[in-house]
C-alpha cells in the first residue's frame, strides 16, 4: 500500500470570512445523496437515491437516478432519471429513451442518462445567481448511451454518447448522436488506426468500444461572445467533453456540428498555449453572473487517456497520453490564453517533485462560486476544496463514505448551494476551523513527548556540503 492508511474525515479546513458558505451536496457512496454544511454536519441524506451526479434544486428537491443496467450488457447504463422532493417523493421521473430486452434480464424502459443532465432555466446545474433551474415544468437535455457500429470508427460494437432533450412529459424533442460526427475531431491517422483496432473495448455486452466516453454537458447560456456575434456561443449550443479523446468541443443545437473545439492534440497553436489537456472531466463555459463568466472551467485531470503514437507507456496507442497530475484551467475561448489556473505549483507543493499530491485521474469537477472562489471535487481520494482567486485553501473536506464494493471513498462531483435553497431546515451554525499542524500532530499512544534516546553525532556535514563531497568523490574516482 503505498497512500496512508489513516488521515483525518470530514472538514479539516473552513475560513468562514473566506467561503462563499452554504450547503454541499455529493453522492455518499452506496448510502445517498448527502448534504453537508461548511463544518461537516449532515443536513440531509435522501437514502437510496443516487448521483451521477446528484443536484439539488431550490426548495429541497433534488435530482439523481434510481435502478442500473446489469454490468453483464451495460456500462454506466442508469435506468430513472428522477427528481424527489424533501420528503423522498418521485415529483417527476423520465425512463422512455430505450427499452432493454438483455438475455436473462427483466425487459425495461431505460433512460441510459449517464455523467450528466440540464435542467431547463440553469444552463450547467449549480448555483448560479438568477439562474435557476425549473422544479415543476420545462425541458431536460440528458447525456445518454446508444448501441451501434460505426463502419468509419471500427467493425466492432460501439458504446455510443448521445445528448438528447425531453420536455416535462417524456417527449423526446432532439437527439445528437457522436460517432455521425466522427470527421469533426480531427483525429490523425495513427489515431484512426488503434481506434478501429480497439475503440477503448469494454467487457459489457461481449464487448463494446466505449470510444469517446463524455462526461460532462451543459449548455452555453447567455454570454459575451454570442452578444459580439460570434454564432459558435450560441445560448443554446452545448458543451461536452471526452475523456478517452482529450477532447472539448461545441456543437450546434441548431445544426448538431461540430463547432468548436480543442484536442485531441495540444502539440501545436493554438491549443499548445494550454498543455496538454488529458482525461479531463466537467467542462463548461461559466454562466453569466460568476466572476469569469464566458470562460470555459475544467478539471484537467491527468492521468491517461488519448489514441495515437506508441511509446514504452502505450504499446498499443491507446491511452498514449500520461501526466501525474491535476489542473484546474480557465481560459478564454478564443484565445485559448489561461486566465486562471490550480495546479500543484499553485497548491504549494514542490514542482514537479511532489505534483501527484495533486491528483485525480478520473471523475472530478471545479465549479465557480459568486464570491470568485472554486469550489473543486478532487474526486479519487473523496477530497472537496474552496480556493480563493488568490490559491488560498479556505475550506477542506475528505469524506467518510467508502464503498462496499469499490473500497474507495470517491467523490464523482460536488456541488455547493445558498442555504435559503432548503428552507426546510435552519441554517448551521459556522465554526472556524483552524489546519491541523501534522509535524506535532500523533495518533495515542506515539506521543513525541515521551521518553526517547537521543544522541548527536560530532561533525555532522550540512547537506549541501554532503552534496558537494559527493561530487569530488565522483572525480577522485576517475583519477
Amino acid at each position: 500500500m503505498t497512500y496512508p492508511s489513516i488521515y483525518p474525515t470530514g472538514t479539516t479546513i473552513y475560513n468562514p470570512k473566506k467561503c462563499f458558505n452554504g450547503y454541499t451536496v455529493f453522492q455518499a457512496k452506496e448510502l445517498g445523496a448527502l448534504v453537508i454544511d461548511m463544518n461537516g454536519g449532515e443536513a440531509k441524506l435522501w437514502k437510496g437515491l443516487h448521483g451521477f451526479p446528484n443536484k439539488v434544486l431550490k426548495g429541497g428537491y433534488v435530482i439523481g437516478h434510481t435502478g442500473e443496467r446489469s454490468t453483464k450488457y451495460g456500462m454506466q447504463d442508469l435506468r430513472d432519471l428522477v427528481q424527489v422532493d424533501w420528503d423522498g417523493n418521485v415529483v417527476w421521473k423520465f425512463n422512455e429513451y430505450e427499452y432493454i430486452e438483455d438475455p436473462g434480464e427483466q425487459p425495461q424502459w431505460m433512460a441510459r442518462v449517464h455523467h450528466d443532465y440540464q435542467r431547463e432555466g440553469n444552463p450547467v446545474g449549480y448555483y448560479v445567481p438568477g439562474m435557476e433551474a425549473k422544479t415543476d415544468q420545462g425541458n431536460t437535455m440528458i447525456l445518454g448511451h446508444k448501441n451501434l457500429v460505426c463502419p468509419q470508427i471500427s467493425d466492432k460494437n460501439l458504446l455510443d454518447d448521445t445528448i438528447y432533450e425531453i420536455n416535462w412529459d417524456g417527449d423526446i424533442l432532439w437527439e445528437w448522436v457522436c460517432s455521425e460526427h466522427f470527421d469533426s475531431f480531427g483525429f490523425r491517422e495513427d489515431a484512426k488506426n488503434i481506434l478501429s483496432r480497439d475503440p477503448n473495448m469494454r467487457p459489457c455486452g461481449g464487448g463494446m468500444g466505449d470510444w469517446m466516453h463524455l462526461n460532462s454537458m451543459s449548455l452555453l447560456g447567455p454570454n459575451k461572445w454570442d452578444e459580439a456575434g460570434d454564432e459558435r456561443f450560441h445560448p443554446d449550443n452545448i458543451i461536452a467533453d471526452g475523456r478517452e479523446t482529450n477532447i472539448i468541443f461545441i456543437i450546434s443545437k441548431k445544426t448538431g456540428e461540430v463547432v468548436w473545439k480543442v484536442g485531441p492534440y495540444y502539440d501545436y497553436t493554438p491549443e499548445k498555449e494550454l498543455g496538454w489537456i488529458i482525461g479531463q472531466h466537467h467542462a463548461h463555459m461559466i454562466p453569466r453572473g460568476l466572476p469569469g463568466e464566458g470562460n470555459i472551467l475544467v478539471y484537467d485531470n491527468g492521468g491517461w487517456a488519448g489514441y495515437g503514437s506508441i511509446h514504452p507507456a502505450s504499446p498499443t496507442g491507446t491511452k498514449n497520453v500520461l501526466r501525474d497530475y491535476s489542473r484546474v484551467l480557465e481560459f478564454d475561448p478564443t484565445t485559448l490564453k489561461i486566465v486562471w489556473q490550480l495546479t500543484p505549483q499553485e497548491a504549494g507543493l514542490v514542482h514537479p517533485t511532489d505534483s501527484n499530491r495533486f491528483y485525480s485521474p478520473f471523475i472530478s469537477s471545479a465549479q465557480r462560486l459568486p464570491n470568485g472562489n472554486t469550489l473543486i471535487s478532487e474526486g479519487s481520494g473523496g477530497r472537496i476544496i474552496e480556493v480563493t482567486a488568490d490559491h488560498e485553501l479556505v475550506w477542506e473536506y475528505i469524506s467518510p463514505y467508502w464503498g462496499k464494493n469499490f473500497k474507495m471513498n470517491m467523490v464523482y462531483r460536488a456541488y455547493r448551494f445558498p442555504y435559503e435553497w432548503i428552507h426546510q431546515v435552519d441554517p448551521p451554525d459556522e465554526i472556524k476551523i483552524e489546519p491541523v499542524d501534522v509535524t506535532s500532530f500523533r495518533m495515542p499512544g506515539a506521543s513525541p513527548k515521551g521518553p526517547r534516546s537521543e544522541v548527536t553525532i560530532e561533525g555532522t556535514i550540512p547537506f549541501q556540503t554532503s552534496a558537494a563531497l559527493c561530487v569530488i568523490s565522483d572525480r577522485d574516482d576517475k583519477k
